[in-house]
Parts: C-alpha cells; sequence; structure tokens
C-alpha cells in the first residue's frame, strides 16, 4: 500500500496457506469513487480475505495552499475539494469564518436562504452522481444515463445563478457573491415540478426490481455500532436507522424553520443506502420549495453584510464583452471618494483581518459531516485550515464491508460509501 513491491507483500501475508491466496492490484481506477482510488485485494478464490485502501493519487495541497492566500480566496480553493459538492464546502468554511469574525447574526436572511437552496440543489445532483456511477458498475445502464440526464439540469441551474457548472466559489464570508437573476426563481420550479415527475422512474427501475435487489441487499452490511466506532456519518449512517442529520441536530443557516423530515432505513446495507439517498432527493426538493418561496419575498434585500471592512463587493454589473466589470460599476467605484476607492482596493488584493482564534462548524453534506477548523492569527490569511471530510471517514469502513465477501460486491461496497477522492485527498 505504501508502494512496496509485490514480493513484499506477499511475504507480508505469511501463513502456512499463503501460498492459496492471491494478492490483486484493484487500480489506481475509478471502481464507483468520484476520483481514483487504489485497492489491494488478498483473495482466496473470489473471496476477499483482506481488503486495503491506497489513497493519495489525487493529492491537491488544497489545505496548504489556502494558508498563502486571503480568506476569499481560500473559497475558491475548498471549493474544489470534494467537486460534487462545492457549496457544501464552501458553506462549512464560510461558516467557521464568519464565526471567527463574529458575524453569524449580521448575515442577511436572503443570503442564508439562497445558500440553503443551493446546498439542497448541490444534494440532488450529488445524490443523482452517487446513484448513476453506481448502476453504471453493476450493469444497470438505465440508471445511469437518467441520473446524468437530470444531473444536467441542476448544473443548468448552477451556471444561471453563478455563471459556473462547478467550482464556483459563490458563496463567500458575510453572505453570497451576487443576487439571484432575472428569472431564476421561475426556472428553480420548473425544475422541481420536473423531478417530481422523474424520480419515480428511479423507485420503479430499481426498488422492486429482483435483479438490482439481488445485487444490493445484505452486501456492505455494516451495523450502528460499526458506523459509530468508524466515525461515519451521512447516508451510511442513516442506512442503519439511526436519524442523526446535522440539519435536525446541530441546525445551521435556519434549518430549524424548514419542514423536512430526515430520511433512514433499517438494513445496514447498500441496497437501504440507495433508498435513503432516493428519499433524501424527495426531502431536498421539500426544502428547495420552500426556500424559493422566501426568496420571492425577499426581492430586492441584501445578500452580504453591510460591514464594508468585510463585505466582498457583491452587486456586480459585468461588461458588454461579458468579461469584467461595465464601466458603469467602475464609475460608481472611483465616483463616491477617494476613500472609498483605496479602501475597495485594500480590501481585493490584501483582503479583511480575522481576529485570533480557532472555529470549527460542521454542516451536513451529501455524503456526511463536512466541517471546516478555521485558525487565524490575526492575519488577512488563514494560520491554518483543515477539513474534515466525510468521504475521508466513511471509506475506513471498505475493509470491514468487503472482507469476506465477493470481488464483485466490493465495487457495490464502495459505491454505497460514496466517496468522492477530491476530498479525501484534498
Amino acid at each position: 500500500m505504501t508502494g512496496q513491491d509485490w514480493d513484499e507483500v506477499a511475504q507480508g501475508l505469511g501463513g502456512a496457506d499463503a501460498h492459496e491466496r492471491i494478492v490483486v492490484n484493484m487500480g489506481p481506477q475509478h471502481p464507483s469513487t468520484h476520483g481514483v482510488l487504489r485497492l489491494i485485494l488478498e483473495l482466496e478464490g473470489e473471496t476477499v480475505t483482506e481488503a486495503r485502501c491506497g489513497i493519495g493519487y489525487l493529492h491537491t495541497g488544497i489545505e496548504k495552499n489556502m494558508e498563502y492566500r486571503s480568506w476569499v480566496q481560500g473559497v475558491t480553493f475548498c471549493t474544489r475539494m470534494d467537486y460534487l459538492s462545492p457549496f457544501h464546502n464552501e458553506l462549512t468554511y464560510c461558516l467557521g469564518v464568519e464565526r471567527l469574525l463574529d458575524i453569524e447574526d449580521q448575515i442577511p436572511e436572503k443570503a442564508s436562504v439562497m445558500r440553503v437552496l443551493l446546498s439542497e440543489l448541490n444534494r440532488i445532483s450529488s445524490h443523482l452522481v452517487c446513484i448513476a456511477t453506481g448502476g453504471m458498475e453493476i450493469g444497470a445502464l438505465t440508471v445511469m444515463t437518467i441520473g446524468f440526464r437530470e444531473r444536467e439540469l441542476v448544473l443548468d441551474l448552477f451556471e444561471l445563478i453563478t455563471g459556473l457548472r462547478m467550482n464556483h466559489a459563490f458563496i463567500r464570508p458575510g453572505g453570497v457573491a451576487q443576487d439571484l437573476p432575472p428569472g431564476a426563481l421561475d426556472e428553480i420550479r420548473g425544475f422541481v415540478a420536473l423531478m417530481k415527475k422523474r424520480l419515480p422512474e428511479y423507485a420503479a427501475l430499481c426498488n422492486a426490481n429482483p435483479i438490482f435487489k439481488a445485487r444490493l441487499e445484505d452486501v456492505g452490511v455494516l451495523d450502528l455500532e460499526g458506523c459509530l466506532a468508524l466515525g461515519l456519518t451521512g447516508p451510511v449512517l442513516r442506512s442503519t436507522g439511526y436519524p442523526w442529520d446535522l440539519r435536525k441536530t446541530q441546525p445551521y443557516c435556519g434549518y430549524e424553520t424548514y419542514d423536512f423530515d430526515v430520511q433512514t432505513w433499517d438494513t445496514a446495507d447498500s441496497y437501504g443506502r440507495f433508498r435513503v439517498r432516493l428519499n433524501e432527493m424527495w426531502e431536498s426538493l421539500k426544502i428547495v420549495e420552500q426556500a424559493a418561496d422566501r426568496l420571492a419575498r425577499l426581492e430586492g434585500e441584501p445578500v452580504m453584510v453591510a460591514d464594508k471592512k468585510v463585505a466582498w463587493p457583491s452587486q456586480l454589473s459585468i461588461g458588454s464583452d461579458g468579461m469584467g466589470n461595465s464601466l458603469d460599476h467602475i464609475r460608481h467605484i472611483m465616483g463616491e471618494s477617494m476613500e472609498a476607492l483605496i479602501h475597495h482596493f485594500k480590501l481585493v488584493t490584501e483582503g479583511f483581518r480575522v481576529p485570533a482564534g480557532q472555529a470549527y462548524v460542521p454542516i451536513e453534506s451529501p455524503r456526511g459531516e463536512l466541517g471546516a477548523h478555521v485558525v487565524s492569527d490575526g492575519g488577512t490569511r488563514p494560520f491554518r485550515a483543515h477539513f474534515r471530510d466525510p468521504s475521508f471517514n466513511n471509506l475506513q469502513a471498505m475493509g470491514v464491508m468487503s472482507e469476506g465477501s465477493m470481488i464483485a460486491d466490493v465495487i457495490v461496497a464502495i459505491a454505497s460509501i460514496d466517496p468522492v477522492m477530491g476530498g479525501v485527498d484534498r
């Protein structure tokens, strides 16, 4: 697992029956993971006797890079970690920075509602990829094609609201980058209506499908005690029947004011995790509807804190060439006063200072508890930013879920964990 020769690996197996076993290097590849994972499997026939993960093939040095950028620029880095749920990465980081700045109570309501809206749309798109890629690996190709079909609709909404399909850097300390564009709420409501027609297709294809159930039931079993011992969260934990969801147990962004239910299952296997994710998409649609209704009432409200010492300019207007600020916006900045121009320059180039201290604000990402431990030494950039990524913790369960099962079931077990290697390696 650390790069040694296969002879050393074979010698390390030891035992009288070692010659009956074979060590298979599965990967580095993409077996129902979103990224590059290496599996070291010890096999006896087609039965897995030992399974280990080799990680680090997607290491980007994001956490270290953030120490050399301003607090706002850090958002651009962390959004690229778990690239299937970029808004959740941005949100946990910004909540930590806002706690250090002691401006949690000053965040405009509209900004919080927009954060909830984008997070739940992101949860839907992430679960769709999980179900689609997992289906593809076990041969359910129709599930894959319709999963990516629906995900494209969500990414179209992201592009409409933020200008990008992924890696948005849209949620920023103090609020969000800019207001919703005209017509966005109509598009969101149209998407919700369409998804209510499309989601039953997954249930019709998979829920009672005897072939699908045979591949998933009693595969990758891990009970509640095992999940708690390994620190597993998200759908893997909720498939044991334990209703742990940070949106309910430790609410943030006003989640306690939304009407939704925590989805659980009682089989603690891969099939249960599939059903949890399918049900969670319905709950996310309920939250998106409620958020859209609130945004309709908040027309014209601010989306960034009023404190100009912190607030990144959020009412930008794009130039006619589609690039850079419009002349009107530049004229506005330069026409206010020399002090305003100097402040704008320093805010963008140097950034604001964050009081010394540390904060950890966990949120419920599509894969479980995602938290940013943000440390400040009183400067204009993070002293340290470390992320508790759920994929990293959940991947510990791969060996427990796979050992004793058939080699074909290893892929199903990993697909049910839904690890994103960008978040694992960081």
